[in-house]
């Protein structure tokens, strides 16, 4: 039924001319980099992606690459920089219980 609905709504924006002169237009997508996600998951991870969006685990990698960035800094903040170490221990210690219990929850299966 979500198949017949998007099939429906694409046609009517094709037929009104909202598809026209976008980048890309009459190219195939290039999905280089999606190996390994589904191949049923691709176009939809695409969009998110275009997006702006990020996963979860994405983004607290991110937010770890930049605290620890703030930490590395030779600057005398050294408030700043003890307040990055706090925040940067906190999100590292969430981020292994998430694996953890990702781990456990898949061998629990």
């Amino acid at each position: 039924m979500l198949n017949f609905l998007v099939e429906q709504r694409l046609e009517e924006a094709v037929s009104r001319g909202e598809l026209q002169n976008l980048p890309g237009e009459g190219r195939p997508l290039e999905l280089v980099g999606d190996v390994l996600i589904p191949e049923e998951l691709r176009v939809a991870y695409r969009i998110l992606k275009n997006a702006g969006f990020v996963p979860p685990e994405v983004q607290a990698f991110n937010d770890i690459a930049r605290l620890e960035q703030l930490v590395n800094r030779n600057d005398d903040d050294a408030a700043a920089r003890a307040s990055a170490v706090r925040k940067l221990s906190l999100l590292k210690a969430r981020i292994e219980q998430a694996y953890y219990d990702k781990a456990v929850a898949r061998l629990g299966r």
